[in-house]
């Protein structure tokens, strides 16, 4: 696997090695042993599935402390644009995002550490969506932001008026306004 970084510290794009061939194509999505090695010690503990369909915008959700997931997400059926933002305090790129379209084709996948907030818009007709998680739900600790905060400056190449959301997400507040227990002098990993 190739481990391409980004703007923001700990969010990395990881792409497998694909061997295809008359037959289709294999690749190894996850490895504990090489994931450690390239990215970092991380213990997943948890994977969930979405599906959604065209417009569909989901996040830009975290965890509060001390149940901060860190997570590994990746699109298995159609295309999304996936987005990881920095939430914090004190971190020199506090408020800005990466931004990485992940498809069914180009099976990358994106490394989304404890601290930043993460969402994501369904580009295709229908998008199939992982994620592997480091630590369990916990509803309690259940936050976000605004997917639409105009401050994080954020493109989800989706008009606005034709943006699917649930009624969750319509209520978090904007990032000036959340309530962020992160700081950036705390072992998030």
């Amino acid at each position: 696997m190739e481990v391409i970084k980004t703007s923001l510290d700990g969010v990395v794009i990881i792409e497998p090695r694909i061997f295809k061939d008359a037959r289709g194509y294999f690749f190894e999505s996850f490895s504990q042993r090489e994931f450690d090695e390239k990215v970092r010690p991380v213990r997943f503990v948890q994977d969930n599935e979405s599906m959604s369909t065209y417009g569909v915008m989901r996040g830009l959700h975290y965890q509060r402390m001390p149940y901060t997931q860190s997570k590994l997400v990746r699109c298995v059926k159609g295309a999304v644009l996936d987005v990881a933002v920095d939430i914090r305090k004190g971190s020199p790129t506090f408020g800005q995002h990466v931004a990485v379209e992940l498809t069914e084709d180009n099976h990358r996948q994106i490394f989304v550490p404890r601290g930043f907030a993460h969402g994501f818009a369904v580009l295709s007709d229908v998008a199939v969506f992982q994620y592997k998680c480091d630590n369990f739900y916990h509803p309690e600790a259940d936050a976000g932001i605004q997917l639409v905060d105009e401050s994080l400056g954020i493109d989800w190449r989706i008009p606005v008026e034709e943006a699917i959301l649930s009624e969750k997400d319509l209520c978090h507040a904007k990032l000036h306004e959340a309530t962020l227990d992160f700081d950036i002098n705390d072992v998030l990993y």
